[in-house]
């Protein structure tokens, strides 16, 4: 018996638009065996009743659709969404790719093409657009907001002054809170020749986070791993 794909709890969801069946089974079946959830349109009608009531991550586009084509759905996603999207077309033509991107597509592949270069191009988007996602993440402790773009931290609103190596550090820890992370992994991230400094840090931020830095709520230390920053 053929084994069923595992798709991963929270994985990324695409929707595939194409009105050629057995291409939009095939990709059905390979992005779903490598860990996406996935759905189908055959046309842009039924694509837009899919995105009105579901919320996708990524968006692949077929251009030659009949009645209203890839263009044309790709430019009225853009006027309401930054969800990226992915164009497939038979025609490799520059002007085509041009088009295509003008209106806002983040992609663009010609047909025929390989499968896995659909895939690598898919995880490229996906992590282009958390990565963009995170930069603009703001996490709250106590009295205190952190950007993780710009490593910037207010305390009761009041901008705090810190060092490049304390910014690094609360920023590697901020990328994953509420999650342990060892002190070699918090020394690789922000580049600390030792993993010895990471506590140097530490107790240098909770000095200007903790109302009482002995008695640390926000920068905890893990016992027999590290630190966890607990956000809100």
């Amino acid at each position: 018996m053929t084994q069923a794909p595992l798709i991963l709890e929270g994985a990324a969801h695409l929707l595939i638009v194409d009105d050629d069946d057995r291409i939009r089974s095939l990709l059905k079946r390979y992005l779903s065996e490598n860990g996406f959830r996935t759905s189908t349109a055959c046309n842009a009608g039924e694509a837009r009743t899919l995105m009105a009531s579901v919320t996708f991550d990524l968006l692949i586009f077929d251009v030659m659709m009949p009645g209203e084509n890839g263009f044309d759905l790709t430019k009225s996603v853009r006027a309401i969404s930054n969800i990226p999207v992915l164009l497939l077309t038979a025609r490799g033509l520059p002007e085509d790719r041009i088009k295509g991107l003008e209106l806002g597509a983040d992609d663009y592949l010609s047909k025929p093409f390989e499968p896995r270069e659909l895939l690598l191009r898919v995880n490229a988007l996906l992590r282009r657009t958390q990565s963009a996602a995170l930069e603009r993440r703001e996490l709250k402790f106590g009295d205190c907001v952190f950007s993780i773009g710009r490593a910037e931290l207010r305390k009761n609103g009041e901008l705090v002054r810190l060092t490049a190596a304390e910014a690094s550090l609360l920023k590697a820890l901020a990328q994953k809170p509420r999650e342990p992370m060892s002190r070699e992994s918090l020394a690789e991230q922000t580049a600390s020749a030792m993993e010895r400094s990471i506590d140097v840090q530490v107790t240098r931020l909770r000095k200007k986070i903790e109302e009482d830095p002995r008695a640390p709520i926000y920068l905890q230390t893990v016992r027999g791993i590290g630190y966890a920053l607990m956000a809100d």
